[in-house]
């Protein structure tokens, strides 16, 4: 049997919280998550609750040897019954939050990135979302070409001094982190408008664009960052971030077929393209309704995307089910969402179960392969971040400015880590039969077992049996919490 790492979230110091219910951390001393001798205990799990009373510490139960026990309901596996292949869940990468990682001290970020990456002395998070060039959560406005010409591509302090390192960083910590990449601005000089916000990408500079993706991924890969995917604009229907571009469904299918595809095809064939990248309800444009579908209806453009990307900034999930309807053979991916201080009811750990339905659960339920929350770490300042951007966001773990060394760890946090540590290699998600009063659950078949993720919304304990095959064990879920197990 399989050796477990054991390894409790420890309080180590209380600093000044700025969100009711969040934990707050000093790494004075920093958590050790110590490894254990092996244990006869088969399923391994973790527990986060509202109330802040359960933070995630791993503990471990064996299988029942009889099930007369009193239970609310009884949920089986049904391996059969397979859905979609999940590629994982993790946090945006951002140079703000690289900078804010880099302000700490060296034993502290390891620390701290150890207990998200790591797959076998954390909770193994194993997706995240790096910009090409800047975004609102950067330290200035820039691309890697700001110079006119393409031949002045360059690699800038942003990404050599606070990116690339973090980002070999997480990889040493986990080699099978997969990293997606998007621009928020084309440079000036490819746009219609020369400005930072707005503006479109003129048609007779798609070849030079689509080189500097080219020249992106080659770039990172050089410094040992393999990029898995790409989009080709973040948010396209939004006219007003800080730095930003329109690009109409009718543009990204002219500049995907016309230059992107073909030369990502050529140059990096290992690199999936994802269209979109936006909100469900596509900012209640009409012209604009199924983004995604009406690119892979033109056979040309069509051929070079493997799928859409989606944020849950307005509209629903069920639109991926509609388009996973319409296009079965493309994939789908959630890649942005942010708590702030906009959002109800808060980024503590108050707001758990809450935040848990659209990240994980409405996103798993309608095909998405993974999900993907905006900021890993922002200061105590939501920063630093771009006048006219998003200014009053949540990290998914806020730093101490005074410091750098004080953590305040949110809702974002707890929820995907908790997505994480359900799903290893090769995970795809199955079918489960049993319903149980305000109980949600998702089932995976990972390549090393089973693993389940419930979701208790009552004011209640519940204990659920999870049955798989001719084995079962009780699953005790606090009153508002969400409960991982793997076994």
């Amino acid at each position: 049997m399989k050796s477990f790492k054991i390894f409790p979230v420890i309080v180590l110091g209380i600093a000044g919280v700025a969100n009711s219910g969040a934990q707050s951390v000093d790494f004075t001393n920093p958590s050790i998550k110590a490894e254990t001798e092996e244990t006869p205990a088969e399923v391994r799990y973790y527990i986060a609750s509202d109330n802040g009373q359960h933070k995630l510490s791993e503990k471990t139960l064996g299988f029942e040897t009889s099930t007369s026990g009193s239970v609310s309901g009884t949920i089986t596996l049904l391996p059969q019954t397979k859905y979609q292949d999940i590629d994982g869940f993790g946090f945006g990468i951002t140079g703000s939050t690289c900078y804010n990682l880099m302000k700490m001290s060296a034993d502290d970020r390891k620390a701290l990135l150890t207990d998200v990456f790591s797959p076998t002395l954390g909770y193994g998070c194993s997706y995240v979302r790096v910009p090409i060039g800047c975004s609102d959560f950067s330290l200035r406005e820039y691309t890697c070409c700001d110079t006119p010409g393409i031949e002045n591509f360059a690699l800038t302090d942003e990404e050599t001094k606070y990116i690339i390192p973090v980002m070999q960083e997480i990889l040493k910590i986990n080699p099978d982190v997969k990293i997606i990449s998007t621009p928020w601005t084309a440079p000036l000089w490819m746009k219609n408008n020369g400005q930072w916000t707005g503006g479109n990408l003129k048609s007779e500079n798609y070849d030079d664009y689509a080189l500097y993706f080219v020249k992106w991924i080659q770039a990172m890969k050089a410094n040992g960052i393999p990029i898995h995917a790409v989009t080709p604009q973040n948010e396209p229907l939004n006219w007003g971030n800080s730095a930003s571009m329109y690009m109409s469904w009718t543009e990204q299918r002219d500049f995907i077929k016309k230059a992107l595809g073909p030369k990502l095809r050529s140059e990096c064939p290992e690199v999936k393209l994802y269209a979109y990248d936006h909100n469900y309800n596509y900012d209640n444009k009409s012209e604009e309704q199924h983004y995604p579908l009406k690119i892979y209806q033109d056979k040309e453009a069509g051929q070079y995307v493997a799928g859409a990307a989606y944020h849950n900034y307005g509209g629903d999930a069920s639109e991926m089910t509609y388009i996973h309807d319409q296009a079965p053979e493309k994939e789908l991916l959630f890649t942005e969402w942010t708590a702030g201080a906009w959002s109800s009811p808060g980024v503590g750990m108050e707001a758990i179960t809450t935040d848990s339905w659209p990240i994980i659960y409405a996103v798993m339920f309608n095909w998405g392969r993974g999900a993907i929350v905006w900021n890993l770490l922002l200061d105590s300042d939501n920063g630093p971040n771009r006048p006219g951007g998003c200014v009053n966001g949540n990290g998914a773990i806020d730093v101490a400015k005074s410091d750098f060394k004080s953590l305040t760890y949110n809702s974002f946090y707890y929820v995907i880590c908790a997505a994480s540590a359900a799903v290893g290699p090769d995970s795809k998600r199955i079918g489960t039969t049993g319903t149980i009063n305000k109980i949600d659950c998702i089932a995976f078949e990972n390549g090393d077992g089973y693993s389940t993720m419930l979701r208790n919304t009552s004011s209640e304990e519940k204990k659920i049996r999870i049955k798989e095959g001719n084995r079962s064990f009780v699953a005790t879920v606090p009153a508002n919490s969400i409960a991982t197990y793997r076994w």
